[in-house]
């Protein structure tokens, strides 16, 4: 049972965690660098640790900084929320080495799927189709041009171990792949340490659908839906929903059905998210995200599920708190991330409220947007019992949002919930673009 808990992460997802663990009882501790000294995260945790100057090398990637901040405040475990150490696998090797629980997959699974080659292999073990392209690393261009031959051009290189748009090239014609390989691969060097690349055919205007799963690392393994994640700037994701208006009960299942699958076969203790590409009713799994995922809240709401009270109850050796009955999602869930366009301080904050609004922030009046870290600064959240109410009370929510102080994307997100595309459910990966086709009005 874990009773305390250290939180090694900054913003909205420690907020989260903090608010979950004062339902079960855990005493938290939170960790702030310089610049986060007067978050929202430190006020409302049970003890607060300074680990270190703002910028995140020297703070919330500092592995022995956090380790020691645990170790001298008594914790039983440590949460690594999304992003900075959560996939990082020496960090949950360094936890268990300390005596602490990491409350995530082991490191063993977290370095094989943090590998999207490896994880290839692994999906295509356990019988889920992977898009066709390299099951090994691109070491030349001749092999590389070969292969793109007989997949067919446009194809996508991808960093073997990056993600986020990082180490990625789109090549559309075979002279452009001897300079796309030296790119995508000195790029991947440079953002994660590792110049290995991969290739797949590029779909063109696919849909991100994502299922979302929990395991309790014993062999039982449940999925609480998929997530349509297809709306994306730069390959960053804007707006999640679930479910998904292109996915049919049969496709539900067969993708629940491989992705649980995935997990028994790798042995997957925690909760993680399974990411398809999906387009003229077929789909092809394209990673593991080996962590909670920024938009797990619309997946929360149609199951009925706190997915962070399970991964506290799994790593705590509970096991899964969830029925055996066959998955009945509920009504509709929609998420619009509000990112900050500038940095400042919020003079004025009101959130929404009102029927079937969650919001997940950490801001507040006097709250100061530093230049360190990622510019989401809130997540707002409907869910409302059908799509068209949920997109409705969404666009009513986001102009209710007051923010002053500091540029957002909201009017960028209200326009993109009112596009004809978007209402009607069928769009790709590029609603974004076009819809903001001058790049200096995105």
């Amino acid at each position: 049972m874990i009773r305390s808990l250290l939180i090694a992460n900054r913003g909205e997802i420690a907020v989260r965690i903090i608010r979950t663990c004062k339902d079960m009882g855990i005493r938290t501790v939170a960790v702030y660098s310089q610049a986060d000294a007067d978050s929202l995260h430190t006020r409302m945790a049970d003890q607060a640790i300074c680990i270190g100057p703002a910028a995140s090398s020297e703070s919330y990637l500092n592995i022995r900084n956090i380790i020691t901040a645990a170790c001298v405040s008594r914790c039983d475990a440590i949460h690594p929320g999304v992003g900075f150490l959560s996939e990082n696998p020496k960090f949950a090797e360094e936890v268990e080495r300390a005596g602490l629980v990491f409350v995530g997959p082991t490191a063993r699974t977290i370095r094989m799927l943090g590998d999207k080659v490896r994880s290839r292999h692994s999906a295509t073990e356990a019988g889920v189709p992977v898009t066709p392209g390299s099951m090994e690393a691109i070491t030349d261009a001749a092999s590389a041009a070969e292969l793109a031959q007989q997949i067919g051009y446009p194809v996508i290189l991808k960093a073997a171990a990056g993600g986020g748009g990082r180490g990625m090239r789109i090549v559309k014609h075979a002279k452009e792949l001897p300079n796309a390989i030296t790119v995508a691969s000195r790029e991947a060097l440079a953002f994660f340490s590792d110049g290995t690349i991969h290739m797949e055919k590029y779909l063109l205007n696919p849909r991100h659908v994502e299922i979302q799963l929990l395991s309790d690392g014993k062999g039982r393994v449940v999925h609480l839906g998929e997530r349509d994640c297809s709306v994306q700037k730069n390959h960053q994701k804007l707006i999640e929903e679930s479910p998904s208006p292109i996915i049919n009960e049969q496709m539900r299942q067969q993708m629940g059905a491989d992705s649980v699958r995935l997990f028994e076969h790798i042995g997957y203790r925690g909760a993680g998210t399974i990411e398809f590409l999906v387009e003229d009713g077929a789909y092809w799994f394209m990673e593991v995200n080996a962590r909670v995922q920024v938009e797990h809240p619309v997946s929360e709401l149609v199951s009925g599920t706190d997915i962070i009270r399970q991964q506290l109850l799994i790593a705590g050796g509970k096991g899964l708190d969830v029925p055996d009955e066959p998955l009945q999602l509920r009504g509709h869930a929609l998420e619009c991330r509000v990112n900050a366009s500038t940095t400042g301080t919020v003079v004025k904050f009101n959130p929404p409220l009102g029927p079937g609004v969650r919001v997940d922030t950490h801001l507040f009046q006097g709250a100061k947007i530093s230049p360190y870290y990622d510019s989401m600064i809130a997540k707002v959240i409907v869910h409302t019992p059908h799509r068209q109410l949920s997109i409705d009370t969404m666009v009513r929510a986001l102009k209710e949002f007051v923010i002053e102080g500091v540029d957002t994307n909201i009017d960028s997100q209200i326009a993109i919930l009112l596009s004809k595309p978007f209402r009607s459910g069928v769009f790709g990966t590029d609603l974004y673009t076009r819809l903001f086709p001058d790049p200096k009005k995105r």
